[in-house]
């Protein structure tokens, strides 16, 4: 590109706010500016192929950084948002804290939903390129790592607070702990709080003892459809529960197929995410306009999920929207969305999330009218648990994590 272009790009890109080089044409009077990258997926560094036109003309980044090492742009940030909306929805109604009706109904779900989208995309895109690299997907690395990621944290919680119990500062039952230590808590009724949002957790632990093993048998081309028969199978579950279930202690629980659509959404978009991204009407979707509406349409069907019409299909809509703007987020990392999503101190926050999820249910309490459950005294022994167990748990293991990737290297 000559210097000329090249500064007409540049001042194209200062006035309209985006940062980088770029290409910019002024088609119709509007600025298009466009980025073209692509992810290598034998080394899964993000390279720059050439400059042309994206066919809505706004700026895009797709996949970048390092997905071999399991970081894509956004969604540090995208967990910090997450994480944000269950210390929320966990803090109304604590003592102290100014009570909040934002009409989405439970704020801590809809954040837990955008912790299993952005698990099943990123884990869907790290199994890809494995196989890409080596042929094939190792199961038994596979759970090595996620052991060594989430075990050592939960079982230290859980003992804790097992310890609290045995000295009579909380109530437990002993079902409580068996199903904590088993991941099976979305399949207990009445549970106790301390171990109540631990069923996330476990339905994400049943999911990924089939999603990798559906990958391995069916292989990268096939298990798609199997991604989408699990997204198939929410609203019939859901429907049937409704059904079935309703007078029953197990009616309105977390249970495996009721939920784990959720989930499938995000491996559905791993793997057709670059097939989506050649798309464009897909890409129209991440036009501002766009991507605001389907923010507004899956907010708005959380207000009314109290209808079983819309918890039983609408679900599935939330969870189609979400997934479209996790991917945005992914894509259009450049963008204003995608310079808060990748500010140091929000994509920290999204680092220690999965402490922060742990810790924070024994601290934001609005049960208990205990002083170190009331706000905002709760949520910095919250965050303080949280360091705690992220410093002295989780970053010292992630060296050997590490070493168990550079096996598949």
């Amino acid at each position: 590109m000559g210097n000329a272009r090249l500064n007409a790009c540049r001042l194209a890109d200062s006035i309209l706010g985006v940062a980088g080089d770029s290409t910019a044409s002024k088609l119709g009077g509007h600025y298009h500016l466009f980025y073209e990258y692509t992810i290598d997926l034998a080394t899964g560094i993000q390279k720059e192929d050439h400059l042309s036109l994206s066919p809505g003309g706004w700026p895009v980044v797709p996949h970048s950084d390092s997905v071999k090492a399991g970081h894509l742009p956004s969604l540090d940030g995208l967990r910090a948002l997450a994480i944000f909306l269950v210390l929320l929805g966990h803090s109304n109604g604590t003592r102290g804290f100014v009570s909040l009706d934002l009409v989405i109904k439970d704020y801590a779900y809809l954040g837990v939903v955008v912790f299993f989208v952005i698990s099943g995309f990123l884990i869907t895109r790290l199994m890809l390129v494995e196989h890409s690299e080596h042929g094939r997907v190792s199961l038994r690395l596979f759970h090595a790592r996620r052991a060594l990621r989430l075990f050592p944290a939960a079982y230290a919680f859980i003992a804790c607070v097992c310890l609290l119990w045995w000295i009579g500062v909380v109530h437990l039952q002993a079902r409580d702990v068996w199903c904590a230590v088993t991941y099976t808590m979305n399949y207990l009724p009445g549970r106790s709080w301390q171990f109540g949002h631990l069923w996330a957790l476990s339905l994400e632990e049943q999911f990924y003892l089939l999603w990798p093993f559906a990958f391995v048998i069916f292989g990268p081309r096939r298990v798609g459809w199997v991604a989408a028969g699990g997204i198939l199978i929410g609203p019939v579950a859901r429907a049937a529960a409704w059904l079935f279930l309703r007078g029953t202690p197990y009616y309105g629980l977390e249970l495996f197929p009721l939920v784990a659509d959720c989930i499938a959404m995000g491996c559905l978009l791993g793997k057709i995410s670059d097939w989506l991204e050649t798309q464009n009407w897909y890409l129209q979707l991440f036009r501002p306009v766009y991507s605001l509406g389907l923010l507004a349409l899956a907010l708005l069907i959380r207000r009314y999920t109290g209808y079983t019409v819309v918890s039983v299909f609408g679900t599935s809509v939330v969870n189609a929207c979400i997934a479209v703007l996790v991917h945005r987020s992914v894509y259009c990392s450049r963008d204003w969305v995608g310079i808060v999503l990748n500010w140091k101190p929000v994509v920290y926050v999204g680092g220690l999330s999965y402490s922060l999820y742990l810790w924070q249910q024994l601290f934001l309490n609005r049960n208990s009218s205990d002083w170190i459950n009331a706000f905002p005294q709760n949520l910095l022994f919250a965050v303080a648990a949280a360091l705690g167990s992220y410093y002295l748990l989780e970053k010292p293991l992630l060296r050997l994590r590490h070493r168990l990737r550079a096996k598949t290297a």
